[in-house]
């Protein structure tokens, strides 16, 4: 359940699903209706991997799905119609072309910008024949991480009952999240996100916030390991030197955020109470010193007789 994940060891792997997340992701920016901070493009960890879960196409709709127990990319039609097409090593162009003709199958005409978003250096899909490992095993154990971490932040979630986003895979980062907002207009974000409109950034960080995650690291990046995160915007003074839980967790200067190993919570004694204890500690310094009113925007969770 708290699987082993050296990012040297699989990299590769992460790499070409990273881009074939972006594709199917893309699917359903294409289709679902506008939500505020782009709340309706993320997948969602499922039973068995990631979904789209429902997309409406027409009056009628339909699903996509990464099972990462069988191993198989399925389109669902609500109709009962499905396409399925094994997940195993081949090239983004040949992953892309596949999967839009699979939809093509299905009478589902969807136009997606066909060039991944949020890296440097973008290859068009149907041009990209560098991303192509998928080790099986590996992409399993990144979904048995997914599930714990959606699991802890479904758990962290349910404390606040100020605006709050759903848990959800962010296939342009690449990352698990769940964000709090206190109400309040954010300054305009400077925008600069690699491969990202500043408009689209612009939206995403429209109000003050504070987000939590999960992201597997990125060879190349200041964490080149998986963590758990979290940040605000905008950042208050004071959160490099804030005091958070557990030991284990630390604030990075290059990425502006809080991050706490992979590996130090499948070690710790109690793994749930070491990645709630780090959301919670990280939220309460961000929101102290951002002022939030928190009395108005927290559970209380004092004890009641039954």
């Amino acid at each position: 359940m708290w699987p082993a994940l050296p990012l040297a060891e699989w990299s590769d792997t992460r790499d070409t699903l990273h881009m074939w997340t972006q594709i199917v992701g893309k699917t359903r920016l294409a289709l679902a209706p506008m939500v505020n901070h782009w709340w309706q493009v993320p997948l969602y960890v499922s039973a068995r991997g990631l979904t789209t879960s429902w997309m409406p196409h027409g009056e009628a709709g339909f699903a996509v799905e990464f099972d990462f127990i069988e191993h198989n990319l399925e389109i669902q039609c609500d109709d009962g119609r499905s396409w399925t097409m094994a997940l195993a090593p081949r090239s983004v162009a040949d992953f892309y072309e596949a999967y839009t003709a699979g939809l093509r199958s299905l009478g589902i005409d969807v136009h997606i910008w066909p060039v991944p978003v949020e890296i440097a250096n973008p290859i068009p899909f149907a041009e990209d024949e560098t991303h192509a490992p998928y080790d099986a095993g590996a992409a399993h154990d990144f979904w048995r991480a997914l599930t714990q971490a959606s699991r802890l932040l479904s758990i962290f979630r349910g404390r606040f009952i100020g605006k709050a986003s759903p848990v959800h895979f962010f296939w342009g980062s690449f990352d698990l999240a769940c964000t709090r907002f206190n109400g309040e207009r954010a300054p305009l974000h400077p925008g600069g996100v690699p491969g990202l409109a500043d408009w689209a950034t612009r939206e995403a960080y429209s109000h003050a916030c504070i987000s939590a995650g999960w992201w597997p690291g990125a060879l190349g990046s200041p964490v080149e390991e998986a963590v758990f995160y979290a940040y605000a915007y905008p950042e208050p003074v004071g959160c490099p030197t804030a005091k958070i839980r557990p030991d284990a967790g630390r604030y990075d200067a290059a990425m502006h955020e809080w991050v706490l190993p992979w590996d130090a919570v499948r070690n710790a004694a109690d793994p749930d109470a070491a990645v709630l204890d780090f959301f919670q500690s990280t939220y309460e310094a961000a929101a102290t010193l951002g002022a939030w009113n928190r009395t108005a925007l927290e559970r209380d969770e004092t004890p009641r007789s039954k």
